[in-house]
């Protein structure tokens, strides 16, 4: 039998350097640290001062951005313990902040603080502090030391605020960053915006759009490169297949008509509605049904898997369609 030995409590000096000078009054009490001492220690002149409910630093002087936020991550956290399951995160404009997003102010420029807690927490908005509420697990990205939401939840929150959406230029600005020079995954943003409701917006919507066609744009080049590479024949793309009478079928990103092969990328992304979804649907039931084979790839699996990509186009080309109805190709 294994026995684990518990981890020692770090003493009051050691928790301070780990929440940059910013504790708790139950952290304060667990070490010994008795109620009176910390009211006379936060009296005017003293050398400490609350900032939130139960929540101290232990220093003179205006608070630091990173310690404003771990008093926030503090004060919502159950107990004012941050290392146990279903912690608070950091989310909406300070977290972006931490991530380094150059299309919002920098952490000094804000003034509030938005952190998400489970649904079932009783806890009010307190100063600076904005609590969120999610019904889902709680994840965490640790950035810069600090627990925030995963990117794609924190743009959400940032755009989904009470003083409403931000100008159109702001939110292009921010999702563009967020999938273009921050890696956010699309698939990703587009349920966090879908979630919060701000897929009716026109304003998100346009912007996403945007996101959306220049992202499949670069797809398309990384596939048209790879597919010279392969040395495999040269496609059709964007091109839409009627059947002999004129019967619309499909608009296949890429399709090989004399294989009766096409390449439907990133097809459950691009579809943001019900009815975008049915309708790009219904074109690849289509094609399946008249004997097209459809290989669906995703944009990050043709980055990171390329050569795995290449096996199963050249597999797909070599076997062709399934005695497929010949389709007119329609350029536009």
């Amino acid at each position: 039998m294994t026995f684990q030995i518990p981890s020692p409590t770090p003493s009051l000096d050691e928790l301070a350097r780990r929440q940059c000078n910013v504790v708790t009054a139950s952290q304060l009490r667990s070490r010994g640290v008795p109620a009176r001492t910390v009211t006379e220690h936060c009296r005017p002149g003293g050398p400490w001062q609350r900032l939130l409910p139960r929540v101290f630093l232990l220093q003179p002087g205006t608070p630091a951005p990173e310690q404003r936020i771990w008093a926030a991550l503090l004060y919502a956290a159950q107990n004012g313990m941050i290392e146990r399951r279903g912690t608070p995160v950091v989310t909406g404009g300070a977290a972006l902040a931490l991530y380094g997003f150059a299309s919002v102010p920098g952490l000094r420029s804000f003034r509030g603080v938005d952190v998400l807690v489970p649904r079932q927490r009783r806890l009010r908005d307190a100063g600076e502090v904005r609590i969120l509420r999610t019904e889902r697990a709680l994840e965490s990205r640790l950035v810069r030391g600090l627990a925030c939401a995963p990117m794609a939840r924190a743009v959400a929150d940032a755009l989904a605020v009470p003083e409403g959406l931000p100008s159109p230029a702001v939110v292009r600005d921010l999702l563009r960053e967020a999938v273009a020079d921050r890696g956010c995954p699309v698939r990703e943003l587009v349920v966090e915006l879908r979630e919060a409701g701000l897929l009716e917006l026109t304003p998100v919507r346009a912007a996403l759009d945007e996101v959306l066609a220049a992202g499949r744009e670069r797809a398309m080049e990384r596939l048209g490169e790879l597919l010279d590479g392969w040395l495999l024949p040269r496609p059709v793309c964007g091109v839409e297949l009627r059947m002999r009478g004129g019967t619309f079928v499909a608009v296949p990103d890429v399709f090989w008509p004399e294989r009766g092969v096409a390449v439907e990328l990133d097809s459950d992304v691009r579809c943001v509605s019900e009815g975008e979804s049915a309708w790009v649907r219904g074109g690849q039931h289509r094609m399946e049904y008249l004997g097209v084979r459809v290989v669906y790839l995703a944009s990050e699996r043709l980055a990171a898997e390329p050569e795995s990509v290449g096996r199963e186009l050249r597999a797909a080309l070599a076997a062709g369609g399934m005695d497929p109805v010949p389709l007119m190709v329609h350029h536009d």
